[in-house]
């Protein structure tokens, strides 16, 4: 019964399990990011998040056509006009730099994106201008006085709710907005006005019917307790002579579309709206956000996108913001990290694991050098680096083979005592936790738990590394045949282990992981969450590594980071 129990959890995983659309298709986008300044750790994060789902579900449904994932910049906008004016350079000219340090960071860190847009590109001005032509033929635009509080900081309009007064730097009271703290001022001007306030019902009725749409569900019960308030209707744009560096509303020179409209459309435009093939990838669609811009993206878009006749996107996740030694990241603190030089210190795959290892969506996270320090020595350089070097050095491996994996050693029936049986109870523990691991990650991927994801794989590592501990294969004699089929089962199984980790590792570390898989002899076409079958041997079946070589040694699989920081980034560079 127990075996039978081991080969339904070997045999049964499928990586296809779950995913619910029709063509297998999925589109990851992360936000599009402002350039009114230049990037820091937050929109990293947010650009890993995306990446590992999606480098995760590129595992689970292999080919490249099933899956886009895009990101890019968001030009338009007052803030972007005034930057420009401050630097003396043309709005255009200030958007050209400050993209072009995403592209260049996105680039450095791995970020396997299909799309990158800009969205004072042609083909996005074609979008919004159509996406606002269908609003206006179904009746949901018209033209108002909007009267009411505006931040310019943030580019949108607030209810009287959600401004309170401070006392400023001279002591006079001033407004600000409540929930970023940011200056607002009395705005009243003829605008175009979205009917907002129809699609109260709708979005309530689609929260509730869908309760996996926002996750995690603290952000989803958020939504829904704004949703319980009054919904008023949102101007959609600006008078030109107050805002000129936008899309000009269609067929009305003299007002410019509100930016958050037309930066929402970018999800349209990179699958190619207006064009019929955008509904092959639509509404497939998982948004990846931080919790500044959720009302955004959860009440305003889909509401826009139900008035425009489409349905709402498939999910929204949404994580929250980074602080640095406790403190909010801010220039006038002197305190924003900078991630180009993170990548260059920690290393690209140490800082890509670092982020997703510690955030976690559902609560600001803090950084302090310490940290990621102790965090990469212990888990990739000594846990998973140091289980690699002992089950591949030349002293213990000598003939660099996966070894044979012996079943009177290791039977797959617990508690068969024969002379020739040497696994103990935490042996089968540890080959039902890794048999489970996969399924298990999976799920945290699902749910939006990288962070978990990481964990449950560390400590299998830790796992691991008990076992090779508890039978110390450096004891053993190849040469004395008591000893020799124990020493290749301990040695397989190990390398097993390695195999599994190194594969689920693919989406945060995907150098790291294919430095691993290659020393395993792993190649490219074995990688995939279809090929994972995990110990083979035990389960009764053929195994296609045992006796394959080894692949090439090639140093260390993380140097500690406490070593010397300039060798070490020498050796990563190499």
């Amino acid at each position: 019964r127990t075996r039978a129990l081991c080969f339904r959890r070997y045999g049964s995983y499928s990586p296809c399990a779950g995913v619910d659309a029709p063509d297998l298709r999925a589109y990851f986008t992360t936000p599009i990011f402002y350039v009114n300044a230049a990037p820091h750790i937050g929109h990293l994060y947010s650009a890993l998040l995306a990446d590992a789902l999606c480098r995760h579900r590129r595992l689970r449904v292999p080919g490249s056509a099933s899956t886009r994932f895009s990101t890019g910049t968001d030009e338009h906008g007052l803030k972007i006009q005034q930057a420009a004016a401050s630097a003396g350079l043309a709005p255009i000219e200030l958007c050209d730099q400050v993209s072009a340090q995403f592209q260049q960071l996105f680039r450095e860190a791995g970020i396997s994106s299909t799309d990158f847009i800009r969205t004072t590109e042609a083909r996005h001005r074609l979008a919004v201008q159509h996406f606002w032509g269908v609003l206006e033929a179904r009746g949901l635009l018209y033209k108002g006085l909007y009267e009411g509080w505006y931040c310019a900081s943030d580019e949108c309009f607030l209810p009287e709710g959600k401004v309170v007064w401070q006392l400023g730097p001279t002591g006079d009271s001033c407004p600000v907005s409540l929930e970023s703290g940011h200056p607002v001022s009395w705005t009243k001007e003829e605008n175009y006005i979205f009917r907002l306030s129809q699609f109260q019902e709708p979005l309530q009725r689609w929260l509730r019917n869908h309760p996996q749409a926002i996750t995690p569900e603290p952000f989803r019960q958020a939504v829904l307790q704004w949703l319980e308030e009054e919904l008023p209707d949102l101007s959609v744009s600006r008078r030109s002579s107050h805002l000129h560096w936008g899309i000009p509303v269609p067929g009305d020179d003299s007002q410019t579309i509100y930016v958050w409209l037309d930066a929402l459309v970018n999800y349209l435009t990179i699958i190619g709206y207006p064009d019929a093939e955008f509904k092959s990838w639509w509404p497939s669609t998982s948004h990846i956000i931080g919790k500044d811009i959720l009302k955004f993206h959860a009440i305003y878009w889909p509401a826009l996108l139900l008035g425009a006749g489409l349905r709402p996107p498939h999910r929204i996740y949404v994580h929250s913001h980074w602080t640095v030694s406790g403190q909010k990241m801010s220039k006038s603190l002197g305190n924003v990290v900078d991630p180009r030089t993170c990548l260059d210190r920690y290393t690209v795959d140490g800082f890509r694991y670092f982020l997703l290892r510690q955030g976690v969506p559902n609560w600001d996270c803090d950084y302090y050098d310490e940290k990621v320090v102790k965090l990469l020595d212990s888990e990739l350089a000594d846990a998973l680096g140091g289980l690699l070097n002992r089950c591949t050095a030349s002293r213990i491996n000598p003939s660099g083979i996966y070894p044979t994996f012996c079943t009177a050693c290791f039977p797959s029936e617990p508690g068969i005592t024969r002379p020739s049986t040497r696994a103990q109870a935490e042996d089968y523990a540890l080959v039902s936790a890794v048999a489970t691991l996969p399924k298990q990650v999976e799920d945290y991927y699902d749910n939006f738990q990288i962070y978990k994801a990481l964990e449950a794989v560390s400590i299998c590592v830790r796992q691991t590394n008990g076992f090779v501990q508890r039978h110390a294969p450096w004891k053993l004699n190849w040469e004395s045949p008591a000893d020799a089929p124990w020493l290749g089962t301990v040695l397989h199984v190990a390398l097993e282990c390695l195999r599994v980790f190194g594969t689920l590792l693919q989406p945060v570390t995907p150098s790291l992981a294919d430095k691993l898989l290659s020393r395993l002899g792993v190649s490219a076409t074995e990688r995939s969450l279809g090929e994972l079958y995990f110990l083979p041997r035990f389960y009764g079946h053929p195994s296609p590594f045992e006796g394959r070589k080894l692949g090439p040694e090639t140093g260390l699989l993380f140097p500690r980071l406490d070593q010397s920081r300039a060798w070490l980034v020498k050796a990563h560079r190499t």
